[in-house]
């Protein structure tokens, strides 16, 4: 039993540091929520064949696990994923572990093709917003946020979508909200809204 800790303690340490070494670092395992804690509704969340499955009232899955100590500066991260008919998510950046409410702390990056919320995915939302849509519902696509200092460039299957400049870009209501450093979360919005997630992986970048 004590080799078997001591074996669980230097996986968990590789981690992290791979993480620190600039390499890509899978943050869902597709089994079960370790590493990550889940705020208001925890029912809105769910695996089902090995993806994650967000659907329901709100609430905000937050990484708390052992990579980067969940402690984001400048950063990749890279999501797979599938939005269904009139949907709505968001992936946060920089936020902390909130029990309630939207989330006070950290940028939205907004996941939505066809809900009624005209700030479409890629959006920094409220800061630096997106109208056009670059993929369908239903379709396998991956949202890429890079953060580097007061910047962050969100591209869909590689293209770039969006660039938003903390200095210049402060276009909306939510003027409270900056870039600092913290984890990420995901977002279950509301209970007509479906979206599966199948991969959610981190590069961290230098300071």
């Amino acid at each position: 039993m004590k080799n078997l800790f001591s074996l669980l303690a230097c996986f968990l340490i590789s981690l992290s540091l791979s993480a620190q070494s600039g390499e890509w670092v899978e943050l869902f395992n597709g089994q079960n929520f370790e590493g990550w804690k889940i705020s208001e509704n925890p029912d809105s969340f769910s695996i089902e064949d090995g993806m994650l499955k967000v659907n329901g009232p709100r609430g905000h899955m937050f990484y708390e696990g052992e990579v980067g100590d969940h402690d984001f500066n400048n950063f990749e991260l890279e999501v797979t994923l599938k939005t269904l008919p009139e949907a709505n998510s968001g992936i946060f950046i920089h936020t902390k572990y909130q029990e309630r409410g939207w989330p006070n702390i950290g940028h939205e990056i907004q996941v939505n093709q066809s809900h009624g919320d005209w700030r479409k995915t890629g959006s920094v939302y409220s800061f630096k917003d997106v109208r056009d849509t670059f993929v369908e519902d239903g379709e396998w696509y991956k949202e890429t946020i890079i953060v580097q200092g007061d910047k962050v460039t969100v591209k869909v299957n590689g293209e770039v979508i969006n660039e938003y400049d903390e200095t210049k870009d402060r276009e909306g209501d939510l003027g409270t909200k900056k870039l600092d450093h913290g984890t990420i979360a995901l977002q279950a919005h509301d209970p007509n809204s479906v979206v599966y997630y199948k991969s959610v992986k981190i590069k961290i970048l230098p300071d």
